[in-house]
């Protein structure tokens, strides 16, 4: 019997039925469920696999590095609160959200890092206008405090269209036949278009923090036209939940799952109402050294669009600046597990530090 483990009280039957067929590869060695596990592609989002000698795209997922930075600030809290509408106007004129990217290139020196001539070509059309983007969907910037008042500067998300573009780019080669298929096709790790996957992992991975940093530098921007203050950039945190690495010999998948090692900072966000915890990992092996990368769904976006309502989403949100309407309807806090279940359920995962709570949220 292979290893597993499973944290999650809430499941739905595709979660364990794609956990189950992730695990009967015969390559796959252990693997865990995060607490707030759900449906994916070819593996649950909250799933951690480590398998033996095989690399699997499918498994990194799409948006390659998406993540977590969270950096303290000495903004004060009662000027952000007294400017908060301001400040909601002047960060989504700073930042390019949804679609959106820069008209001209950011600044990023990414020469030193190792690529393929395949990712060269995808990264030339616009990576760099793609830089200090929010992108849509979960993604958002927040503006919190926690119990000391201290303000906080939260950003979630990834490598926008180029981790796309490279995963399906891999995902075509290891299917055999340049189809993207959501299943367990990979490569071997020594291999050619292993090694080459993981160097192109590695460039996403870093332009996915990149992106954070810089979404970071303009929301600092956007602040400081209504109050002085500063980020703490010696305590940021940046933590990734779409990567995959090597173990103890063994190569660890994690698909929306965040790295928690013993000692280690992280960040998992709840909702748009509950906000964001800041934690240290326990490193526990039986998560394979993971915790949740947030809360999970419990309504798809359709079904959320369908099912929930508007007045309720803005009576709960009373006191947060945010965009509240039927467009991020499916990003509502009823979308979602609740996040205290799932930061109990993951206790012997991560210590909380810190609970930030939202005063300003931006959506795509």
């Amino acid at each position: 019997m292979k290893e597993t483990h499973i944290f999650a009280e809430i499941l739905e039957p595709e979660t364990l039925e794609q956990f189950a067929s992730a695990m009967a590869q015969p390559f796959v060695v252990k693997g865990a469920l995060m607490p707030d596990a759900h449906p994916g592609y070819a593996l649950p989002i909250g799933a951690v696999v480590a398998t033996d000698g095989v690399i699997l795209p499918a498994w990194v997922g799409y948006d390659i590095g998406c993540g977590m930075c969270a950096v303290p600030t000495t903004f004060g809290r009662a000027e952000v609160v007294a400017h908060a509408g301001q400040m909601f106007k002047a960060i989504y004129r700073e930042v390019p959200v949804g679609f959106n990217h820069n008209r001209t290139d950011a600044r990023w020196d990414f020469s030193p890092l190792p690529h393929t001539p395949a990712l060269g070509v995808i990264f030339a059309k616009n990576g760099l206008r793609q830089l200090a983007s929010l992108g849509g969907g979960n993604h958002f910037i927040e503006i919190g405090t926690d119990e000391a008042d201290t303000v906080w500067i939260i950003i979630h998300s990834g490598s926008r269209g180029i981790g796309h573009a490279v995963a399906s780019h891999y995902m075509r080669l290891a299917s055999g036949d340049g189809k993207v298929r959501d299943g367990h096709d990979g490569f071997a790790v020594q291999s050619p278009a292993g090694r080459d996957y993981l160097a192109d992992l590695n460039f996403c991975l870093a332009f996915a923090l990149e992106n954070r940093r810089q979404i970071i530098q303009r929301v600092v921007a956007a602040m400081a036209q209504c109050c002085s203050g500063a980020a703490d950039w010696r305590r940021l945190i940046n933590r990734n939940h779409n990567h995959a690495e090597e173990k103890d010999g063994l190569w660890i998948h994690r698909k929306g799952a965040t790295h928690a090692e013993a000692g280690m900072l992280g960040v998992i966000p709840g909702n748009m109402r509950d906000g964001s915890f800041i934690v240290e990992g326990k490193g526990n092996p039986a998560a394979l050294w993971s915790s949740s990368h947030g809360a999970g769904r419990v309504l798809g976006r359709k079904a959320a669009q369908r099912s929930l309502s508007v007045k309720e989403f803005a009576t709960t949100m009373q006191g947060i600046v945010a965009k509240v309407d039927a467009a991020t309807l499916d990003e509502s806090p009823f979308a979602y597990k609740n996040i205290f279940d799932v930061m109990r359920q993951q206790a012997e995962m991560v210590e909380i530090l810190h609970h930030v709570r939202p005063l300003i949220n931006i959506k795509g």
